[in-house]
């Protein structure tokens, strides 16, 4: 696998979904793409295992039969099928009948079976409810095999889906069947789908360039971040995880072992499910990761409900994008709720807060948190600013950073990342106005990897430089009434160099003697012309 087989396997599948949609928008078949590239990651992964399972008695083959060799082991050996299942969910986590396998769907597909529709319908049904130990109920309840939007009649419907799987099936096969290789493409493909969706995206999809600076802050020392990145983080938490990018983001950077568990929590449930299958498609078992349907703000998850701090769920990194000034309805028994008491409740106009408290309740003593805001939580007044106030003078701010605008395919506002900790090493906040440092695009500027880099060191080191970084001490935040707006402390305008007035007057005078001298010398040539003078 190369960077290049990456970036043109998602160039491929991105024209195929684009050729093929037809009439449905992006979004609409964006479920039914992206949900066939994970059946298509299931299959194999439980294919190669299976034959590392069986060994010798794995089924060869003839290059002409299109068959997937665990169809034939399972019509030659019934009564071993239980115990095979039984070791395959041991080592794999789940199971997959030969028949709802991607070579058989593909099949079906390249000889216009006209079963394929039924086919799919049951095999969709026997991974959500039967495959996993764990309940994967609804997974693809977004995709309906039935909407007229793939033809009015079964028969259209059918034909419909035969073309557009075998499609895939071809462009799939140019390419090494490589997990990481298909998981990358599936990565893509969000995003492409999000560039066409507007507004829209930001309700699955944070940019990887963004994603990558909270990831990089999260995964160093929480107490000391120059000494390097931690070992291990033991769980992490995204409460507004969308398709779950930024979360898989942060284990790419730990590396596989460096994470113990990825949690997130989606109130969209078509976002919940792109979730779900982005981390088995990346590889990850049903027990490394738990992805929760419900709304954070009401905090719906039952993991997260636990009042008793001796018993409380805490998280060693905790990253969000939340949905910008979301409008909410917060009424009096969340006055009381345990993650906003003493701090009071965020306006209706403007959840930000509310989503920063929540996250911030559940992280770790030890913990970092990263999570990316409107820049109005810097300065705004009333109840954000006794919020603010506190957090401050509690010492939980630690870093503010500036980003360029345009960077998200949801808004073109800037926006900011605030880094928070619950024990902090430092006495001061780090101000890095990085909203000068990007490249501009067509449709949305973008986070050069230097830029990435940049941010990170400059927190990782907590370096000042002129007009990008700072370190600002309590006192001078105080004497600003606690606004926090960058500009206050970092300005990035270039400072004009002084006028030396008396100069400018010696150079004045200068010109006007030269304007004099050269309008005597025309008069005078006028005068031997006897022509009337100038004035």
């Amino acid at each position: 696998m190369t960077d290049k087989d990456q970036i043109r396997l998602g160039k491929t599948l991105w024209a195929i979904a684009d050729k093929l949609r037809g009439s449905m928008n992006a979004d609409d078949f964006r479920d039914y793409m992206l949900s066939f590239l994970f059946l298509r990651y299931l299959s194999n992964n439980f294919e190669e295992a299976g034959r590392r399972e069986l060994g010798t008695d794995w089924p060869l083959l003839d290059e002409s039969d299109r068959r997937s060799p665990l169809v034939v082991w399972y019509g030659q050996n019934h009564n071993d099928i239980a115990m095979f299942e039984d070791v395959m969910r041991r080592k794999v986590h789940y199971v997959i009948k030969p028949e709802y396998l991607w070579s058989s769907i593909a099949e079906k597909a390249r000889t216009q079976d006209a079963e394929l529709l039924h086919t799919l319908q049951e095999g969709f049904s026997f991974i959500e409810n039967e495959s996993f130990s764990s309940s994967f109920q609804g997974l693809f309840s977004e995709i309906n095999l039935d909407s007229e939007k793939l033809g009015k009649s079964y028969k259209q419907r059918n034909e419909r889906l035969c073309v557009i799987l075998q499609k895939i099936a071809e462009g799939l096969a140019e390419f090494p069947q490589d997990r990481d290789l298909l998981g990358d493409a599936y990565e893509y493909l969000i995003g492409q789908f999000a560039a066409g969706s507007g507004k829209k995206a930001g309700e699955f999809y944070t940019p990887q360039q963004i994603s990558s600076v909270l990831s990089g802050i999260v995964s160093l020392d929480a107490q000391d971040p120059a000494s390097g990145r931690r070992e291990k983080l033991g769980m992490v938490l995204d409460f507004a995880c969308g398709s779950g990018s930024l979360l898989l983001n942060v284990r790419r950077r730990m590396g596989k072992n460096g994470v113990g568990k990825l949690c997130g929590q989606e109130k969209n449930i078509t976002t919940y499910n792109l979730a779900r299958m982005n981390m088995l498609l990346h590889g990850l078992k049903d027990t490394e990761f738990e992805i929760f349907h419900g709304d954070t703000l009401l905090n719906e998850w039952p993991l997260l409900r636990e009042e008793n701090p001796a018993k409380k769920i805490e998280f060693d990194a905790v990253v969000a994008n939340p949905p910008f000034s979301y409008r909410w309805e917060p009424n009096e028994e969340l006055a009381e709720d345990f993650r906003f008491k003493g701090y009071g409740l965020a306006p209706k106009s403007a959840a930000d807060f509310a989503f920063l408290l929540h996250g911030f309740h559940f992280l770790h003593r030890e913990g970092t948190m990263a999570i990316i805001l409107p820049h109005g939580v810097l300065f705004r007044g009333n109840a954000e600013a006794k919020i603010r106030k506190k957090l401050l003078q509690d010492g939980n701010i630690d870093t503010i950073i500036g980003l360029p605008a345009n960077l998200f395919y949801s808004t073109g506002i800037p926006v900011c990342i605030l880094v928070l900790k619950k024990c902090k090493k430092f006495d001061d906040v780090l101000f890095i106005n990085a909203s000068e440092h990007y490249e501009k695009g067509k449709r949305q500027n973008v986070l050069r990897q230097e830029d990435i880099d940049k941010i990170i060191d400059t927190y990782q080191n907590r370096k000042e430089e002129e007009r990008y970084s700072r370190r600002v001490s309590m006192e001078e935040i105080e004497e600003n009434d606690f606004n926090l707006n960058i500009s206050r402390y970092v300005s990035t305008a270039v400072q004009e160099e002084p006028v030396d007035i008396e100069a400018v007057n010696q150079e004045l005078n200068s010109l006007e003697s030269r304007i004099s001298e050269a309008k005597n010398r025309h008069n005078e040539f006028l005068e031997e012309l006897e022509l009337e003078k100038l004035p």
